[in-house]
């Protein structure tokens, strides 16, 4: 079954695959060329009934390898030909962000979830993030490197909070502090950041006192739920992903009453362009468990329970992938020394992670979501020039 559905499916590009006892296929009669090599009688069939999650359990377990190409090279060939609409009812895992658990992202459940990723080896995220450690999209111009993309997505959301000296700016989800830092340092405002995480809360609070900051900004091991206080400006980069679809309306509550009436915020965050779907289970076992990425219908829903009004939304069409590209990359310059500290399996776990992710947020209706918010009209400007002046 899986000959025919890959014989009909492959409509660009070519695949050679090779099965134990010598058995070679070939799909496709145009496009780049990849071999994949399956080591494993059993692989092909799992991977047939539960692509899914089987993909990369079965990449990590070495299973199967690539030949005459590259992971990214495989992924984005299934990725490219496998759409939803394309497959019939058995195979719509083929391309789906599919099935997990029920999220319960109580306080406790958020904790662990957050340090199952972030708490991980902060020496692993300084070696394929860029210099300030900034763990999201970022924005790029034509010609821009990584760091310099990061740097420009900094300006890009400092505009549009509409920042003025002494503002007091609550990030929510800061990470290691990079965002929380660069406002405080460029635009004179008091931050104060939240993050779960005690590696991040470590190093955030660390790089506060190298760049003489404590006082201006303030890191908090704490949870958003249980923060308490009002300020002037809210924002919050690649948090909302780990909120949960449970807790989406607790989330905009919150941001509601901790914003002062004349206040502004920017939510930030990986989302869905089409339907809402489950998180891929591969993903929700070994990166983010916990996580669900919303579609703009879903938060949309819980922003008009609120008083906030959506002011402006943007879509990043395009940024990640090549964020995650360059994350990549620099994964892969390193890959052998992490192989030594740790083992082939973490490697083969985080290679699938960062090449997966940009193929599908290539190939697929993933993008990410930046969503302005405030309480009063004439706040934020009638026109959009502002977001595209220089700041400095």
């Amino acid at each position: 079954m899986y000959l025919k559905l890959l014989k009909k499916g492959i409509t660009y590009g070519q695949m050679t695959l090779k099965l134990p006892g010598g058995k070679v296929h070939h799909f496709g009669d145009h496009g780049p060329h990849i071999t994949w090599v399956i080591h494993n009688e059993r692989t092909i069939n799992k991977i047939a009934k539960n692509w899914e999650f089987e993909l990369g359990e079965t990449y990590i377990a070495g299973e199967w390898d690539v030949e005459d190409g590259s992971l990214y090279d495989l992924l984005s060939i299934l990725r490219y030909n496998f759409q939803i609409l394309k497959l019939p009812f058995l195979f719509k895992q083929f391309s789906t962000l599919g099935k997990i658990f029920q999220q319960w992202n109580h306080l406790t459940a958020s904790r662990e979830n957050v340090a199952h990723h972030y708490d991980l080896d902060r020496e692993l995220f300084s070696h394929f993030l860029d210099k300030s450690q900034i763990y999201s999209c970022a924005y790029f111009n034509d010609d821009d490197n990584l760091e310099q993309a990061q740097v420009e997505k900094c300006h890009h959301i400092a505009r549009k909070l509409l920042l003025e000296p002494g503002q007091s700016v609550l990030d929510i989800g800061c990470g290691w502090g990079s965002l929380a830092l660069f406002l405080a340092q460029h635009f004179d405002v008091n931050v104060t950041g939240l993050t779960l995480s005690k590696e991040q809360y470590e190093v955030a609070c660390q790089r506060a006192s190298d760049l003489q900051l404590i006082g201006k900004v303030n890191f908090k091991l704490e949870d958003y739920r249980e923060h308490d206080s009002t300020y002037d400006r809210i924002v919050s980069i690649g948090m909302f992903e780990h909120v949960g679809k449970d807790n989406f309306s607790t989330y905009f509550d919150k941001v509601d009453s901790s914003l002062n009436e004349q206040g502004v915020a920017l939510i930030h965050t990986i989302a869905r362009t089409g339907q809402p779907r489950k998180t891929n289970p591969w993903i929700e076992k070994y990166i983010f468990p916990g996580g669900y990425l919303p579609s703009l219908s879903e938060m949309s829903a819980s922003v008009e329970e609120t008083r906030l009004e959506m002011t402006d939304i943007e879509i990043l069409s395009g940024h990640y992938e090549r964020t995650l590209a360059a994350w990549r990359k620099s994964f892969l310059e390193h890959r052998d020394k992490f192989a030594a500290i740790k083992d082939e399996k973490f490697c083969r776990v985080w290679e699938f992670y960062l090449t997966s992710s940009e193929a599908t947020f290539r190939h697929t209706r993933l993008t990410v979501f930046q969503m302005q918010l405030a309480k009063q009209r004439g706040i934020v400007p009638l026109k959009r020039d502002y977001m595209y002046q220089k700041t400095k």
